[in-house]
């Protein structure tokens, strides 16, 4: 089953970039260098203008079905506030839905397609909520409105529960929200801003390098 492989991929490689920028180009290139830095998991927020171009043209050059390990590479959609996005980017090729918040309907129309969605959650009811709609991954977040130690307190109540905490992720604390029991982790600005600012992309390959070496030294 392609959702389950799908979701088996993410959790095997664990780093999800999120990607914001002012142009549908501008996205593609960060999406290409955080690739070839290493980070196979892309999610293109749908705050992107033109987000659906970019996310078809990522679909049209990696897939997470590509034999060839320069091909591979899962795109996913972010920000997704209802159905009807989700759709449309399911039809442009998103292989994954995210959203920042719980919404029903987007996670049925999700598995009606048999597409992995992740929608944030903050709370242990909406968590609950999620777990009973049939979502796989939760998505925690904003992240950087709690520790590592959250997880521990989640899995509490609700061991079964997958969480991917977003936001407030960085180097220095990966491992932490890793051996704390995080299924994976979402990294936006801490992976792209210094490329936006100097317009030096390549930085955003030299940091996925360093985020997927902290990654299996944590998994290690």
């Amino acid at each position: 089953m392609k959702k389950l492989k799908v979701l088996q991929q993410i959790a095997e490689h664990g780093v999800v970039a999120v990607l914001r920028a002012d142009t549908a180009e501008d996205v593609v290139r960060m999406a290409e260098q955080a690739i070839e830095g290493g980070i196979k998991v892309i999610e293109i927020t749908m705050t992107v203008p033109g987000a659906l171009r970019a996310i078809e043209t990522l679909a049209a050059k990696y897939s997470s079905t590509a034999k060839d390990p320069a091909r591979f590479a899962i795109i996913g959609v972010g920000t997704v506030l209802d159905p009807e996005t989700a759709r449309a980017a399911i039809l442009a090729g998103s292989e994954f839905v995210v959203g920042p918040s719980l919404n029903p309907e987007t996670v049925m129309l999700c598995n009606r397609y048999r597409i992995p969605v992740m929608p944030g959650c903050m709370t242990i009811k909406e968590i609950q909520q999620a777990l009973e709609l049939g979502v796989d991954v939760v998505k925690l977040f904003p992240g950087n409105a709690f520790s590592p130690a959250m997880i521990k307190a989640i899995k509490g109540p609700l061991p079964q529960a997958n969480i991917m905490p977003t936001g407030g992720v960085s180097l220095s604390n990966l491992a932490e929200w890793i051996k704390a029991g995080a299924t994976a982790v979402g990294i936006g600005g801490d992976l792209t801003a210094d490329a936006v600012k100097t317009g030096d992309y390549s930085i955003i390959a030299k940091k996925s390098a360093e985020y997927v070496a902290a990654f299996k030294a944590a998994k290690a």
